[in-house]
């Protein structure tokens, strides 16, 4: 493993330009467990392999969340930089069971298929709105115009934010989640971007927390608000942190895929005419999609006591990054993995991760993605890209932030 390599896992700017699975692939044939050490930094070891992965996604209790899900965060803090790590605890996806398993249950509910199905012809007519505002210019981009607009709205609508603050919503989504992108910072600094980001959504929120206390609704907020963990009702700070997961996970992690997808179809016509041909692959293609973009590229957990795997001692305290997108990838559980299918199966990636911290909003995404890509593949079946995709500065999502696109303009729906 060479050391440009290694030092290629943590170069931002390596996942705009690069490809980081030719060293995935070499780290899962030479070094599956691979350790990278990092001058004034905590090193940490790279899991690439779909069976270790799984081995750490088994074990919260071993493998814990309480440290951070990301290298970013709880680095040590630049003295002159606001600390963006407190309170982080109070947020579902950094807790562990059983405090994890209760706060969830809160919400659960909202997200099963059973709960979502009445909302699919919802969701539907905003795909339908969201095409006809750009189906007579016959280009468009395909992530600001098309793709971030559906998840924005339908989370939006979950969680009882009105309308007119979805572009709000959106704006707060990008500065939180590229603040490592100079395209999305205020004032140049990453920290202090997602440091104004999260402030601002708190304070939206805290004014909506309030209203709801007052006159509870059916959205997810006052799921929040009213909803006991053992006899306890949330914090303010508990429930601002959730707000905050569901409005950012919500929003960033279907865009992408809804964006993936479309590249990779438009890049295998034969898989895009079967798929136009026949709407039932519909449900294989969503997985092969979700397998192939790996929205989220990685997630961390935390070593809660001396263990090993894969035969490497790993010491407590010691960050593990769990390579998504690397075991999305692995030869040993996918048939040629490089081979875009829509038909594969079996197909169980990770790209929702696994076990107690499985994607709450697993659901909904695929409901978005059969919706939002049914809709495009009907009516701009020829759709083509139209300048080079522009990627997400980070190593954490598998970000898209432009597809510029062109199709044969047609007339709206309506």
């Amino acid at each position: 493993m060479s050391m440009s390599s290694d030092l290629s896992l943590t170069d931002l700017d390596f996942f705009v330009t690069g490809d980081p699975h030719p060293i995935w692939a070499e780290l899962r044939a030479a070094d599956p467990v691979h350790w990278t050490e990092r001058r004034g930094k905590s090193g940490f070891w790279s899991v690439t392999k779909y069976e270790d992965v799984m081995t750490v996604y088994r074990d919260p209790m071993q493998f814990s969340s309480e440290g951070g899900i990301t290298l970013g965060i709880n680095e040590p803090p630049d003295p002159n930089e606001p600390r963006r790590d407190f309170g982080f605890r109070q947020m579902m996806i950094l807790t562990d069971p059983p405090r994890h398993t209760r706060m969830r249950q809160l919400v659960n509910r909202r997200f099963t298929p059973r709960a979502l199905a009445p909302h699919e012809p919802h969701i539907r007519a905003i795909a339908t709105e969201i095409i006809d505002s750009v189906a007579e210019r016959g280009e468009c981009d395909l992530v600001v115009d098309v793709a971030a607009k559906l998840p924005t709205a339908v989370i939006c609508e979950m969680l009882g934010v009105p309308r007119e603050d979805w572009d709000l919503m959106f704006t707060f989504g990008n500065l939180s989640l590229g603040s490592e992108d100079p395209e999305y910072q205020l004032g140049g600094s990453a920290q202090k971007t997602a440091a104004k980001a999260q402030k601002d959504v708190f304070n939206y929120f805290m004014t909506m927390i309030t209203e709801r206390r007052k006159n509870p609704g059916e959205d997810l907020v006052s799921a929040l608000v009213h909803g006991e963990i053992e006899g306890d009702k949330l914090t303010d700070l508990e429930i601002l942190f959730n707000c905050f997961l569901l409005i950012l996970g919500g929003q960033e992690t279907t865009r992408n895929a809804i964006s993936g997808g479309v590249d990779a179809l438009i890049a295998n016509p034969d898989q895009r005419a079967r798929l136009i041909a026949d709407s039932a692959l519909m449900p294989t293609a969503i997985e092969e999609i979700l397998r192939w973009t790996s929205p989220i590229t990685h997630i961390m957990r935390t070593a809660t006591q001396d263990t090993e795997v894969r035969g490497r001692a790993i010491r407590k305290g010691d960050r593990v990054l769990l390579w998504n997108a690397s075991a999305n990838r692995d030869e040993d559980v996918f048939a040629d993995p490089y081979r875009f299918d829509i038909e594969r199966q079996p197909n169980n990636h990770v790209a929702f991760g696994y076990g107690e911290h499985f994607c709450l909003g697993a659901n909904l995404a695929r409901v978005e993605l059969r919706v939002m890509l049914g809709e495009l593949l009907r009516r701009l079946p020829d759709m083509q890209t139209a300048g080079p995709m522009e990627r997400l500065r980070s190593n954490l999502l598998a970000g898209i932030k432009h597809l510029p696109v062109r199709f044969t303009p047609q007339r709206a729906a309506a």
